[in-house]
């Protein structure tokens, strides 16, 4: 099935034309600056070069019609007409109480504007973009699916705050974590590779990027995740601060005078490698001034590695059996300094890297030593694959 994926910001849209079955892509892109002076889209035809169309995008609704004219250019588009392209996915940062993959109707909408509190960065532009898709192309198959549905198998006592139950029972504050979409296509492959039913597998799943999440998944469903209510919690990123006591807001605030939103912006896009380090936001930046001797910036590889290696050591003592670990996302898939470091001081838990394996790998690929007990794997991943399988599957049962 030929299905259009659409993942919208609050002023931007990326998209790709792809098939479920063979995970062959068409085309892809990306409208940027919507509704900011010098929108544009950014549009490659399969492995053509890309083309670059400059134009007023005062809303989401402007950059879905510019990008189906894209889409149905005579001399860079891939389609003759809209009727080529048999459903649309949508990928979703936070989708509350929706757990699975559906079809968009009001209450669908209605249920992510809630969400809105939880993702108050991603879930807006969602939302405008399948609005926007409804007004350019009225009566094509919508399918959302939710980043936060594949961790809705979290039992409560990895998900429940312990804080007052009330808030739980009433505003649904728990863990939903994030990156659901992409923990879910590694643990199907890395089943696949170890010549078993997904729910025949325990393992931790590593997502790391500039957003990174680690999860222990048990019996081929999430058991815990790092990522919380917001994808705030967890590990150390590009610039979130990832686990902290929340006293710190308490005495920061009270100390300089913050607001809520002040507060906000420091922890979710000052901090993390960008803040400790004062270098950059991205790990090969830091990993760079770390090796010239910048001693913060060693620092920041310091205290990044140990958080994902302490949520690792933590997840193998609750699933008891790992049978493999993996790792993924920008971070994940290229920076074999990153996997080693991470998995330094393992080896008695067995996980056991393959030095040679590891150096310089980053295609799919095996990387654990011949006589390591838990299997280490490299699986880039591929959230817009599954979206587009996930989508299929919700339109041929209409």
């Amino acid at each position: 099935m030929d299905i259009l994926i659409l993942n919208s910001g609050s002023s931007s849209l990326k998209y790709q034309y792809m098939n479920s079955v063979s995970g062959k892509v068409y085309g892809k892109g990306l409208i940027e600056r919507i509704g900011i002076e010098g929108s544009n889209i950014q549009h490659k035809k399969g492995d053509e070069e890309k083309v670059i169309i400059e134009r007023d995008l005062p809303s989401h609704k402007e950059a879905v019609e510019l990008l189906f004219e894209v889409l149905q250019h005579e001399d860079y588009g891939i389609i003759d007409n809209v009727d080529d392209i048999q459903a649309i996915g949508h990928r979703i940062v936070h989708g509350g109480s929706i757990i699975q993959p559906q079809l968009v109707d009001d209450k669908a909408l209605e249920t992510l504007e809630d969400a809105i509190r939880f993702a108050p960065l991603h879930n807006p532009g969602a939302i405008q973009g399948i609005l926007g898709v409804q007004a350019v192309v009225p009566g094509k198959p919508n399918v959302i699916c939710v980043d936060t549905g594949f961790h809705a198998s979290i039992p409560e006592e990895n998900s429940v705050y312990a804080i007052p139950y009330e808030y739980y029972e009433k505003d649904k504050i728990k863990r939903y974590g994030a990156h659901g979409t992409s923990h879910k296509y590694i643990t199907l492959q890395v089943a696949e590779k170890l010549g078993k039913k997904p729910e025949e597998v325990n393992i931790i799943t590593c997502h790391l990027g500039n957003g990174s999440s680690i999860t222990a998944v048990k019996n081929g469903k999430s058991y815990d995740t790092s990522m919380g209510l917001t994808p705030l919690e967890g590990l150390v990123m590009g610039t979130r601060s990832g686990d902290i006591d929340p006293a710190v807001i308490f005495v920061l605030g009270k100390q300089y005078n913050m607001s809520y939103e002040e507060m906000d912006t420091l922890l979710n896009k000052k901090s993390g490698l960008l803040g400790l380090s004062g270098v950059s936001s991205d790990f090969r930046d830091v990993t760079i001034a770390s090796k010239e001797g910048n001693e913060r910036a060693k620092l920041t590889i310091d205290v990044f590695a140990n958080r994902a290696k302490k949520y690792i050591g933590a997840y193998m003592a609750l699933l008891g059996k790992v049978d493999a670990i993996a790792f993924a996302g920008g971070i994940g898939e290229n920076s074999d300094f990153a996997r080693k470091i991470i998995l330094d001081g393992l080896e008695e838990l067995g996980v056991k890297l393959d030095e040679s394996k590891n150096a310089g790998a980053r295609e799919e690929k095996e990387i654990s030593a011949d006589d390591s007990k838990v299997k280490i794997f490299i699986v880039p991943t591929n959230e817009e694959l599954m979206i587009a399988r996930e989508t299929q599957n919700i339109v041929e049962n209409l």
